[in-house]
């Protein structure tokens, strides 16, 4: 897959519970950030061998490495990673065990919901579940989509 560009500062915040002052957050380092999207990669249950993600502050870039069963999965994980606050890039060098062929990917605009995204893709907006269900678990509503975050768009 390569290198991804997201938009920075449009994502899911991702913020671990640190005791910090109400005045003045401070911003997180490069490995706290690393930490934070380890973390959060971990709690969507997506499968995942030797996964070691790592995060440069000054070019914004999450690394990912491990391996995966699907090509599915191995999306999942670019997109969850990429659709996070502090990530403008994601460089997936991730592999996968039986090769597929990619999904499409769609930046959702102001005033898309999945159905008019559907109509668009499929033809139909009646189709709006098979790109919720694409996305799942990083969807956990279909109302919950926001302008800048990066959907797969099943074939």
């Amino acid at each position: 897959m390569g290198l991804f560009d997201f938009v920075k500062g449009i994502g899911k915040k991702n913020q671990a519970k640190t005791e910090q002052p109400a005045a003045t957050p401070a911003e997180p380092t490069a490995q706290e950030v690393a930490n934070q999207l380890l973390a959060h990669i971990k709690s969507l249950g997506l499968p995942v061998e030797g996964l070691v993600v790592n995060y440069n502050s000054t070019t914004d870039l999450a690394t990912i490495q491990g391996k995966v069963k699907s090509q599915a999965d191995k999306e999942k994980i670019v997109l969850a990673v990429g659709n996070i606050d502090h990530v403008a890039k994601v460089d997936d060098q991730m592999t996968v065990e039986t090769p597929e062929p990619e999904s499409k990917f769609y930046t959702v605009k102001s005033g898309d919901n999945l159905s008019k995204i559907s109509k668009e893709y499929y033809g139909d907006p009646n189709q709006y579940n098979k790109i919720f269900e694409a996305n799942k678990p990083l969807l956990k509503d279909a109302d919950d989509i926001f302008p800048g975050q990066v959907l797969r768009i099943p074939q």
